[in-house]
């Protein structure tokens, strides 16, 4: 192709953009595709889930801050561009009956007013591809069902001037293709949770796996597996950056790498929606794209 490659992975905070779709991304990076990452929300409302950096006064009172600046650390390590959104976290609402969400917060927003701020990077970026969440969220975070909400329209309507006029959120782009991260799949954690068995050593999975069983949740359709087992650990390390979300010590990491590497060594998406024809299973997130 002429014409340059661009791909957007649309996420909810920082950090998503390291645990979902990541290797994927350092890929095409090294194959000279250009990768923009969108994050919604500065997670604001995020808790410190490394155990090492609970209790740190400075950490827990700039949160905001020090979460700008791991993913710094972590755009840096993948090779992408970043922009943020400027949305403010919803937080995780628990307990029973559930708390209301906070005023102002990003699950609020009018859908069709807040998409507006992803068409105008869209139009700005123009990327033939475009990665977000399924209608679940992947699980359901109130950010991340919004963060759904607010990419269908945006796919939808980014070449629509009428809807979002041309002189306010810039000249029209119809993204090609718009996929669902499907990382966490039943495929691909029941070969890593086998593998793991059959070599003698204790699954991190087990509980993930009783756990879907009994809330009898289907599984999705994979129709695209991207080879991208060499960048694991640079997935990995960026991971890593986060470290407010990521304990290096965790479970994240337990399955070993030239496990990971043999077994599954591919990110797997699901094409919502498709401007080109493709013929699936893909191992291509631009498949149909380049051949145009």
């Amino acid at each position: 192709m002429t014409e340059q490659l661009r791909l957007m992975a649309v996420h909810a905070h920082p950090d998503d953009e390291s645990s979902k779709g990541a290797a994927t991304m350092a890929r095409y990076v090294d194959e000279g595709v250009d990768v923009l990452v969108a994050t919604c929300t500065g997670g604001e409302r995020g808790s410190i889930l490394n155990p090492k950096l609970q209790g740190d006064t400075y950490v827990e009172e700039h949160i905001h801050e020090v979460r700008r600046k791991e993913m710094d650390e972590a755009r840096e390590i993948l090779g992408v561009k970043q922009a943020w959104l400027g949305f403010v976290d919803s937080g995780l609402p628990e307990g029973d009956p559930l708390p209301p969400l906070p005023e102002g917060c990003f699950a609020l927003q009018d859908v069709d007013e807040a998409a507006g701020a992803l068409v105008r990077l869209i139009r700005e970026f123009r990327p033939q591809v475009i990665t977000t969440y399924d209608e679940n969220g992947g699980y359901p975070h109130p950010d991340h069902i919004m963060t759904h909400r607010i990419s269908m329209v945006a796919f939808e309507h980014a070449a629509d001037t009428e809807k979002y006029p041309e002189a306010e959120f810039g000249p029209a782009w119809q993204p090609q293709k718009l996929y669902y991260n499907q990382g966490f799949n039943r495929q691909r954690t029941m070969a890593m949770h086998n593998a793991m068995l059959e070599r003698g050593l204790d699954s991190p999975y087990t509980e993930w796996l009783e756990r879907w069983e009994k809330m009898g949740i289907k599984e999705r359709q994979i129709t695209t597996f991207v080879p991208c087992g060499e960048f694991f650990e640079i997935r990995d390390k960026a991971l890593i950056a986060h470290a407010t979300q990521i304990d290096p010590d965790g479970g994240w990491f337990r399955v070993p790498m030239e496990i990971q590497k043999e077994v599954w060594p591919t990110e797997e998406y699901e094409l919502a929606k498709s401007r080109v024809e493709t013929s699936l299973p893909e191992d291509d997130l631009f498949a149909g794209i380049r051949e145009n």
